[in-house]
């Protein structure tokens, strides 16, 4: 039985069996899908370990594919090589550097392949960062209507943002005085 399932998401069958060709025998499964549908159907059911991407596909492109998983907690931790023969396609819509996944050009030799794998890797166990912090999340959501959070609920919020400002304006006056009297000192 193989350790790792390995995901190949390409519709050229050529590069499917290159990917398959160039991993250590014995070690990996290879799941292939020709599509993104069928790639995410396979990443649902199959729970791969590593998700090997081409970045134009039929039916549903790489990139919806890419935001997808990207949208999910689940999936977001599977390591992700994305793949293209053109590199300014992908930075187009992802700018650089890559944080949470690696790229590969095609064509690629198996050297730079197992170098991408070894890179997802340890790019896919960087902890995430959030877009928004809760407070500013939820009064978003407020704001939008698409929350459960009550117009008192975020007034309050609001009040506690405010009242944070001017706690952080103070201590940036407090601090502006201490460096003037280290400064004096200094003399």
């Amino acid at each position: 039985m193989a350790n790792h399932r390995i995901l190949v998401i390409d519709d050229s069958r050529v590069i499917r069996m290159r990917v398959r060709d160039m991993l250590p025998q014995g070690n990996f499964e290879v799941i292939e899908a020709q599509d993104g549908v069928e790639g995410m159907d396979a990443i649902r059911s199959q729970r791969p370990n590593l998700i090997m991407l081409d970045f134009l596909l039929p039916r549903m492109s790489g990139w919806e594919v890419f935001q997808e998983i990207q949208a999910n907690p689940d999936l977001q931790n599977i390591p992700l090589v994305l793949m293209s023969g053109r590199k300014e396609e992908v930075t187009e819509k992802i700018t650089e550097p890559f944080e949470y996944f690696e790229f590969i050009q095609k064509p690629f030799e198996q050297k730079e392949l197992i170098e991408a794998i070894k890179a997802s890797m340890v790019k896919a166990r960087k902890p995430r960062r959030t877009p928004m912090t809760a407070p500013a999340a939820t009064a978003a959501a407020a704001s939008s209507g698409g929350g459960d959070v009550s117009a008192a609920e975020f007034q309050a919020l609001q009040a506690q943002v405010t009242q944070l400002q001017g706690e952080v304006a103070q201590l940036k006056g407090q601090l502006g005085k201490m460096l003037a009297y280290i400064k004096q000192k200094l003399k």
